[in-house]
């Protein structure tokens, strides 16, 4: 990793390298030219030092393995801090140092650099130094690699397998799998693998793991880690070059609200080009918000692969609406929240939800009118630690329901689940129609109950079926439906 701030990037580098051209030099001393460390060591830079290196290698008839790994590291710093974007330029365009270094890679490779193995997140700057390094093959997206990181689920169910028979597990693998598998697996890296295989996200399945052992072999209290979250400030920087959040937060709803999106996945894109709507949609995949889900009317199919990251997503959103000086009381929210699980208290906390909703909702916000509700109420209801919001298209295409999964392998004693049917009108709507999308909703929401996933969720709770709607930016109605 090179340590570097955002106007000293070539002083990081140099220094990074020559600590690792000087192990090289150490631990491969009995095959390089005799001298050779010190003699490199009087080059100037890292490009000069890595070009006598590959010149050296090349007299003595010795190939060179390099590996490079996150090569974009320095970039999302960079590209973090709008006013850096000139600095970003400079360094990966025309005589940028970084991109020297990249044709010195380029000039040695199938000589003395036998194999070149680079890797990172974002698919940016190499695209931005094609042309510098422009004779390497991209492998992110091959359908041979599908199954390189992560885990299978039979590889989960082994492990597991291995571990319930040498420590007294209380659950069984298929009790395990069945609460894991919403939350950490559906990852899919190649559109060709998509409907063979999902991959679970292997960092998330062994800290379940060790939770769960830990916790004397329970359910851990949190299916969530925070050392899995993505910095969300360094994203809202990546993908934006204003403060507006028209665009892009316009997408992550769509994709919250509808379940999915379409597009086209991009092998690469320039940094200049980051807030086109495809190449926007492929960084949020390549940073593992969003997977592939098969096609969709000839375009590819996105999803949000689990409950992981739809928590994310969720506090992406929240984020946002934090700017606009939205802030929680906590303690009332908690209790709210308590209130709602055990004692069925349900308008309280919707009544909540629609003041945030009211009170700080930009003008803008507000003109996206239903899909601007429904994701807010689906971000808001994210935080409550009791359920797993669940959102779905209905049959005709609308926003359907949310239904907030009671988290019972957790909070054993909770008494109450819900099924919401969430309505939008525009302000002017009268009373009588009103009236008329409450008695539309309520026969709607007795079909959502009956469905499979519902019946089988609930458990020992009782469900509430709830239709929510608003008038506006107001919330005009919140009741139960018996």
């Amino acid at each position: 990793m090179i340590s570097a701030g955002l106007d000293n990037y070539k002083k990081g580098l140099d220094a990074h390298c020559n600590n690792k051209f000087n192990s090289f030099c150490n631990r491969y001393a009995n095959l390089l030219p005799p001298g050779i460390k010190q003699e490199m060591n009087q080059k100037e830079d890292a490009v000069a030092q890595l070009g006598f290196l590959c010149d050296q290698c090349a007299e003595a008839g010795l190939k060179i393995y390099l590996f490079i790994d996150e090569y974009d590291h320095f970039t999302n710093q960079i590209l973090a801090h709008k006013e850096h974007e000139r600095r970003y330029r400079e360094q990966t365009h025309g005589e940028g140092y970084l991109r020297h270094f990249f044709d010195t890679i380029k000039g040695a490779a199938g000589d003395s650099l036998g194999r070149v193995f680079v890797t990172g997140v974002s698919p940016v700057t190499m695209d931005d130094l094609t042309s510098g390094f422009n004779i390497g093959t991209n492998y992110s997206l091959s359908p041979e690699f599908n199954e390189m990181v992560g885990f299978t689920e039979e590889e989960v169910r082994q492990m597991l397998a291995y571990y319930a028979s040498v420590l007294p597990f209380r659950h069984s693998v298929d009790e395990l799998i069945e609460v894991m598998k919403p939350w950490y697996d559906n990852y899919c890296f190649a559109i060709r693998r998509y409907g063979k295989t999902t991959m679970y996200n292997s960092v998330m399945v062994l800290n379940f793991v060790d939770n769960y052992i830990r916790n004397d072999y329970d359910i851990p209290d949190s299916m969530l880690e925070t050392n899995i979250r993505i910095d969300y400030d360094k994203i809202r920087m990546l993908i934006r070059h204003d403060r507006e959040f028209a665009h892009d937060a316009s997408i992550i709803q769509d994709i919250v609200t509808k379940g999915f999106t379409t597009g086209t996945l991009m092998e690469n894109f320039p940094a200049e080009r980051i807030n086109d709507p495809d190449n926007f949609l492929s960084l949020l995949f390549y940073f593992g918000m969003v997977t592939i889900d098969g096609t969709y009317q000839g375009n590819t199919r996105f999803v949000v692969p689990n409950e992981v990251v739809h928590d994310q997503m969720y506090t992406y959103l929240l984020d946002t609406y934090k700017e606009n000086d939205l802030t929680f009381e906590q303690y009332d929210k908690t209790q709210l929240e308590s209130k709602l699980a055990y004692e069925g208290a349900f308008k309280p906390y919707f009544a909540y939800i629609a003041d945030c909703l009211k009170r700080f909702s930009s003008q803008r916000d507000k003109q996206k009118g239903e899909a601007y509700v429904h994701g807010f109420t689906l971000a808001m209801a994210s935080q409550c630690k009791f359920y797993r919001p669940i959102s779905e298209l209905d049959n005709d295409g609308g926003y359907a329901d949310i239904f907030l999964l009671p988290l019972c392998d957790i909070y054993k004693d909770m008494e109450d689940s819900y099924i919401v049917e969430l309505k939008y009108c525009k302000s002017g709507t009268s009373d009588e129609q009103l009236n008329h999308l409450f008695e539309e909703a309520s026969a709607q929401i007795r079909r959502y109950a009956d469905s499979d996933i519902v019946r089988e969720s609930v458990k020992t709770t009782k469900l509430h079926q709830l239709v929510v709607i608003y008038r506006g930016a107001e919330m005009a109605m919140c009741e139960e439906v018996e």
